[in-house]
C-alpha cells in the first residue's frame, strides 16, 4: 500500500449568528436580514502518508488548531469577523480553509453544513 493516500478527518461545529442580503426570489429576504442564527457542523479534511508513528498528523494537534478557530467563530456575529465576508457556507469553507491551511498544509477539503436546512458546501484544496 506504498502508493496509497489516506484521509484524516475532524469535525466541529459552532454556534453563530449572522445577517444575509437574499435575493428577492427566495421569499426568504426580511428573516435573512435580521439578525438570526444557526449551529454549523464542519469537517476538516487532510490528505497523505502515514509518518513513522503510522500518523498523517497527530489528531491532537489538529484538534488544537481548530480549537483555536472555533473560539474565533463559536458564539459571535459573523458579520464582524474580519476576513470572513458575507456569512454564507462558501465563505465560512474558505475562511476555515484560509485560517487552517498554514498550519495543516496537508488539508485538502472543508465542508460546512446546517443539518437544520440539509444545507452543505465542500471546498477542496488545492495543494
Amino acid at each position: 500500500m506504498s502508493n496509497a493516500t489516506f484521509e484524516l478527518s475532524q469535525r466541529f461545529y459552532f454556534e453563530a449568528a449572522h445577517t444575509l442580503r437574499r435575493a428577492e426570489a427566495t421569499g426568504e429576504v426580511e428573516s435573512s436580514r435580521r439578525i438570526h442564527g444557526h449551529t454549523y457542523s464542519a469537517e476538516i479534511t487532510l490528505h497523505g502518508q502515514p509518518d513513522e508513528r503510522g500518523m498523517v498528523m497527530d489528531l491532537g494537534l489538529v484538534r488544537a488548531e481548530i480549537a483555536v478557530l472555533r473560539d474565533r467563530l463559536d458564539h459571535r456575529f459573523l458579520d464582524e469577523i474580519e476576513g470572513l465576508g458575507p456569512a454564507t457556507l462558501e465563505n465560512l469553507c474558505a475562511f476555515i480553509a484560509g485560517a487552517l491551511k498554514p498550519r495543516l498544509p496537508a488539508l485538502c477539503e472543508v465542508s460546512v453544513w446546517r443539518e437544520s436546512s440539509g444545507d452543505r458546501c465542500v471546498l477542496r484544496v488545492a495543494a
